[in-house]
């Protein structure tokens, strides 16, 4: 079975960077644009042959009719190539279409980024959305909801498991040691578990960094290559003026990945691990909904003090509505969402709940939501 995906390219008229990490299904929706030319950078062959001569790209380019559509996987293993790109696009209006699980070597070497000449576009885990009736909340929360995964979760789950702890070495392998990411493997290796670990909680840089034995410094050089490489996020602190000494929460992109590198795959969720995961996934979705949907908010959290909100949904004018994320019976944080309320009076609060089915009004200008209803709330704001 292959997914509908949200994310179209059928129409897009510009050459396009589609970023995403690995296994979200990059080349099966590369595969459906109808190319005149399909280069794999995967194929080891492929790679050394450009590798060794860079222009051997270029003559097999140019030799094509003009406005030809080409595709290039993973260019991020050849950002040399882009320069070829750029004079494709230029001389004979070629459409480029070029995938990468990491952005790192393209956004921070000295890579030719086409000169805004092409579109950048995200593909994230299966939605909600895209898996319909086959969406299951206990499978996404344990299993993350990777395409290959949520496949084989159907008939295979031995594999899906397999899989999913394979993916941490792959990772490791192919993104951090063969692109020559960081100095010592071993050192950054031992960071990602214990970042792995830190999963949806504000970061101490000064407790990982003693964990890890390395230099605070070298512990945000580390999770910026998590970021670039794509395998999770910084969700910052609403107050942009005191952002140099805020601290942001990170969120893996996938609960099935980040429950893989913490060695708990074969075992359900306890009732504590459950809420970390409902929020990430929660939050995950978010971000998904905003790239598919191109929504123009920034999605950041809000602390002052001692008071905090899972989530602020921000416009251009200000904070647009909020989300308190909650897996359990009972409200814990109403001190926090008081405050809150007190602060923006205008700005609409929800308690997102895992377990109620239905919506309540809780008093205080807050609504209670199901996650369903919630998200569907936020694909439908403007």
């Amino acid at each position: 079975m292959i997914y509908d995906r949200e994310l179209d390219l059928s129409q897009v008229l510009s050459s396009i960077f589609l970023f995403g990490p690995r296994m979200t299904g990059k080349t099966k929706l590369l595969e459906k644009i109808p190319s005149n030319r399909y280069f794999d950078l995967l194929d080891p062959d492929l790679e050394l042959r450009f590798r060794s001569n860079p222009k051997l790209f270029w003559e097999e380019v140019s030799v094509l009719q003009p406005k030809s559509k080409i595709v290039v996987d993973e260019i991020q293993r050849l950002p040399v190539l882009l320069d070829y790109i750029q004079m494709g696009i230029e001389k004979y209006e070629h459409q480029f279409f070029l995938s990468g699980s990491s952005a790192r070597k393209l956004k921070r070497g000295s890579a030719n980024l086409l000169g805004g000449r092409a579109l950048e576009f995200h593909l994230h885990p299966l939605t909600v959305f895209e898996l319909g009736k086959e969406f299951y909340l206990h499978n996404a929360l344990r299993f993350g909801t990777l395409p290959r995964i949520s496949l084989f979760l159907k008939e295979k789950r031995e594999e899906a498991v397999h899989l999913l702890k394979s993916y941490y070495t792959i990772y490791l392998k192919e993104e951090i040691q063969a692109e020559a990411l960081v100095r010592q493997l071993d050192t950054f290796q031992r960071f990602f578990e214990v970042a792995a670990q830190a999963n949806g909680q504000m970061i101490e840089y000064a407790n990982i960094s003693r964990e890890c034995s390395v230099a605070p410094s070298t512990v945000k050089e580390y999770y910026q290559i998590l970021e670039d490489t794509l395998v999770g996020r910084f969700v910052w602190p609403f107050n942009r003026s005191e952002r140099k000494k805020a601290r942001p929460k990170f969120y893996f992109f996938d609960c099935g990945v980040v429950r893989a590198i913490q060695g708990r795959l074969t075992s359900d969720p306890s009732p504590e691990e459950t809420g970390i995961l409902f929020e990430t996934w929660f939050m995950n979705e978010l971000f998904r909904i905003k790239d598919y949907l191109n929504k123009e908010h920034k999605i950041s959290l809000w602390r002052e003090e001692r008071w905090e909100v899972d989530v602020l949904i921000e416009g251009s004018k200000g904070p647009l509505l909020a989300f308190e994320i909650k897996s359990g019976k009972q409200i814990k944080n109403e001190t926090s969402l008081k405050a809150f309320r007190a602060r923006f009076k205008e700005v609409p609060l929800y308690i997102v709940s895992l377990q109620d089915e239905h919506s309540r009004n809780l008093g205080h200008d807050m609504t209670l939501l199901p996650w369903k209803k919630a998200l569907d709330l936020y694909r439908n704001f403007r």
